[in-house]
């Protein structure tokens, strides 16, 4: 029997028309195979302009399990990640991003871990990104562990495994690239116990990373240090959970 009983997945996606085909499919077929798992797939257009709209509404005609959620207009990374948390339904909540980027089949990494936590965070064993994101991320990572005092491998890889009862009254105070501090930050004051388990990173197949601009990483800086004032004052709530598991 498959841990949760019942699943939201979804996936934010700007211009990904060929990439989110593949793979929603391969999530729907892949949760189908969990006897006794109800789940759904909610597909977060996040104002796109290449036909993910229009793919993403024959997919919802195809497979009774999927939903398009549309943004009529990009509110990015952050504002398409609040939609799919408001959007879920299940249990448990899923999310990875829309560019194939990840293997959805390793959830099965993730499973056997959710009943012990209320959230299960996949880390990247490798990423497979250009050399500019790669110093990208290791900068916004080593600023995060100052300011903030989180402790993750790698806070915001795409891979994660919630409960829905504790997002469900949260509401989105950043946007962009701040979103996964944000959670963070407030699952921690919850006493959020997690863990963490590597999972496969595999190179983009088709479309454009549009994270690793100048203009998205200038953005993300000036949201880091603007978010950080915001929530200065709960500091102390902040970092590492009382409950969380030893760092792997």
């Amino acid at each position: 029997m498959p841990v949760p009983r019942s699943l939201s997945v979804f996936f934010p996606a700007h211009n990904e028309v060929d990439n989110i085909g593949p793979l929603t499919e391969k999530t729907v077929r892949f949760l189908r195979g969990k006897p006794g798992l109800t789940f759904e797939v909610i597909i977060v257009n996040d104002g796109s302009t290449d036909g993910t709209r229009e793919r993403a509404d024959e997919l919802a005609r195809a497979y009774p399990e999927v939903r398009a959620v549309h943004h009529d207009v990009n509110k990015g990374y952050g504002g398409a990640v609040w939609t799919g948390i408001r959007e879920s339904r299940h249990e448990a909540v899923f999310f990875t991003d829309g560019d194939g980027q990840f293997d959805v089949t390793e959830l099965d990494l993730l499973f056997p871990h959710y009943g012990q936590y209320d959230a299960v965070f996949g880390y990247r064993i490798k990423r497979a990104d250009p050399l500019h994101r790669l110093l990208f991320a290791k900068a916004w990572g080593l600023l995060i562990r100052i300011l903030f005092g989180f402790r993750l491998r790698d806070l915001d890889c795409a891979f994660k495994l919630i409960r829905r009862d504790l997002l469900a009254d949260l509401f989105q105070e950043t946007a962009g690239a701040m979103v996964t501090v944000e959670l963070l930050a407030k699952l921690t004051r919850k006493g959020l116990s997690y863990t963490e388990v590597g999972v496969h990173h595999y190179p983009r197949r088709a479309g454009v990373q549009s994270g690793g601009s100048l203009k998205v990483i200038l953005r993300a800086f000036r949201e880091l240090f603007k978010t950080y004032w915001k929530l200065r004052g709960r500091r102390p709530a902040l970092g590492r959970g009382k409950n969380q598991s030893p760092k792997p």
